[in-house]
């Protein structure tokens, strides 16, 4: 089986992040691991949190804590969160470890000794409220693009377009809010990528044409705008330094590595924090080092992560001559949004992810999110929709089907799986209809399209349902007991089937389904086919029980009080 690296982008340090960071990067990523674990891969599920730049300043500064201890706080608190997601990271590290330090002054070296670093004075803006220059995110105002008032000083989060501080109209601090603003002159080290764009095209068309269409068309854009050279280094207290011994002049200023230079270093660094815990059996270079045929690596982000992934970073690795491994897919997202437009924490709009898992159960929101993933567009997240699916495709496909076997089956039958006559006509059909789904299924999970899976995998519920409705026990055990017993053993091995398969998309109920059947040798990764086909993975006298209930409907006084609490519109009202 094969090898596969997978990165989510890494979470800002500074806050607890909303359902559309969730779901444009570590859920997905998440669910796909699980996915390819359970089909016998070897899996390195790679992340961790971004603690460098200006966010991360900005929030130690209102919190009143120094950055260090800011970070580790926020480290601490946002992983809490993501284990009640059940994300299971095989690390999660900090951008802010030494083994991130290490290899990001090592690759700044070996850009510089092959021509692809070099020194520049530049202009830069400057702050008399302040007293020091202002780095890109220390800089606020309004977009040159596309207009949005808000736009920092590297990248405007409504057009995605990337920016200069210069380039922003009306500028200001995001200190102090002072627009008493000068330009001078200061130096900083700078990514030739000029140099590299060849080799970064060529690069890319040979991956491109493999990657979903929103990551390919950002790139391919980016790419035919023209590479420019980029600043990597600012002036901030806190990042990766720049080593001493490579540029004594710019160490003594204290100048830092660019954020997005060493952030998706630290894709490295993470695996390497991973492996140090565990040197004697874990290597973190046959990741990473001489393992281009050897590793799949796909990347997880939002869509505008796209082109530091995508461009900048691998031009960072051509750029140092040494054999890292490069990504293979890139899988972006476009945004999710609350009820037409943008989360807001000032404004308490939008569902944030430790409030989520305060009202309801991880596995709700893990599987509406992918099931309404924003892959080919934005989507938008409102409260009546989330009911209607957690009531409709959770509540009453899955969990009543669930329970409605058990129980009646217990009622009539006792505590285990009742035997019955050989499966008959209807049962060949069904089986041949869950194989088809499942082939289904595990297509759209290998080309990454979770919208699509969630969809075939609701479809293997109903079909489950579909033959209840069909056979309907409760009339038949009144004229053929031995052919409502074959009708409620099938409907567990579907039970059982349905644990294994949903296991990637909502992990804690399928481990409650697959644990209410005593199988003492159950060790089913996947189901195949041919058992698909079968149905008879429990077999006649295997001890059971009732579960409790797997999803509770919403009901209509819960979903007025999440519209009262967290924003939204009533679309009766309007």
């Amino acid at each position: 089986m094969a090898r596969h690296l997978i990165t989510s982008a890494l979470p800002y340090i500074n806050g607890i992040k909303h359902l559309g960071n969730m779901v444009g990067s570590m859920l997905p990523a998440d669910v796909y691991s699980r996915y390819l674990r359970q089909r016998g891969h070897d899996v390195l599920y790679i992340c961790a949190t971004d603690e460098h730049g200006t966010p991360a300043e900005l929030a130690a500064k209102e919190a009143g804590v120094p950055v260090a201890e800011f970070c580790a706080q926020a480290h601490d608190a946002q992983k809490a969160i993501y284990d009640g997601f059940q994300l299971a990271f095989d690390h999660f590290g900090r951008s802010s470890s030494p083994q991130n330090r290490e290899i990001t002054q090592e690759i700044a070296r070996e850009l510089k000794a092959n021509g692809f670093i070099e020194e520049r004075a530049i202009r830069q803006v400057y702050s008399n409220t302040d007293g020091r220059f202002l780095p890109d995110r220390y800089i606020v105002g309004t977009c040159p693009h596309c207009g949005y008032d808000k736009a920092r000083g590297d990248q405007c989060e409504n057009c995605t377009r990337v920016l200069d501080p210069t380039d922003l109209i009306n500028p200001r601090s995001a200190i102090s809010g002072s627009s008493d603003l000068e330009v001078r002159e200061t130096k900083h080290l700078f990514l030739l990528q000029s140099k590299l764009a060849g080799e970064v095209e060529s690069w890319l068309d040979e991956r491109a044409d493999n990657w979903p269409v929103l990551a390919s068309s950002i790139a391919r854009k980016w790419l035919a705008e023209g590479l420019h050279d980029r600043a990597i280094t600012r002036d901030l207290d806190w990042g990766v330094p720049v080593p001493a011994d490579t540029w004594p002049e710019l160490a003594a200023e204290n100048k830092v590595f660019y954020v997005w230079f060493d952030a998706p270093i630290e894709y490295i660094g993470s695996t390497k924090e991973w492996s140090d815990q565990d040197p004697d059996r874990r290597d973190w270079r046959s990741w990473w080092w001489k393992s281009e045929g050897d590793v799949h690596y796909t990347q997880f982000m939002g869509k505008d992560n796209v082109p530091f992934h995508s461009i900048m970073f691998p031009a960072t690795q051509l750029g140092t001559r040494s054999p890292w491994k490069r990504v293979d897919v890139i899988k972006a997202f476009n945004w999710l949004n609350y009820y037409g437009s943008k989360f807001s924490t000032s404004q308490r709009r939008g569902v944030f992810t430790h409030d989520a898992l305060e009202i309801l159960p991880a596995d709700y929101w893990r599987y509406f999110m992918m099931a309404n993933a924003p892959e080919s567009d934005d989507t938008s997240f409102t409260w009546e929709h989330f009911t209607a699916t957690v009531n409709k495709d959770l509540a009453d496909t899955l969990g009543n089907f669930v329970n409605r076997v058990l129980s009646f089956s217990r009622k009539r039958f006792g505590d285990a799986v009742p035997a019955g006559k050989p499966a008959g006509e209807a049962e060949a059909r069904l089986g041949e209809e869950i194989a088809r789904l499942l082939a289904e299924y595990e297509g759209h999970m290998e080309t990454l399209q979770f919208r699509k899976a969630a969809a075939a995998l609701r479809a293997l519920w109903s079909a489950g349902n579909s033959y209840l409705e069909e056979k309907a026990p409760w009339l038949e055990i009144k004229s053929d007991e031995e052919g409502a017993a074959l009708t409620l053993r099938t409907a567990m091995n579907l039970i059982h089937l349905y644990a294994v398969i949903s296991e990637p998309f909502i992990p804690a109920s399928a481990r409650a389904m697959r644990e209410a059947f005593t199988l003492t040798d159950d060790t089913a990764r996947w189901v195949t086919a041919e058992e698909a086909k079968a149905l008879a993975s429990v077999p006649a006298g295997t001890a059971f029980t009732v579960p409790p209930v797997l999803f509770a409907k919403i009901s209509d006084e819960d979903l007025a009080a999440y519209r009262e609490r967290f924003g939204g519109e009533d679309p009766a009202a309007a």
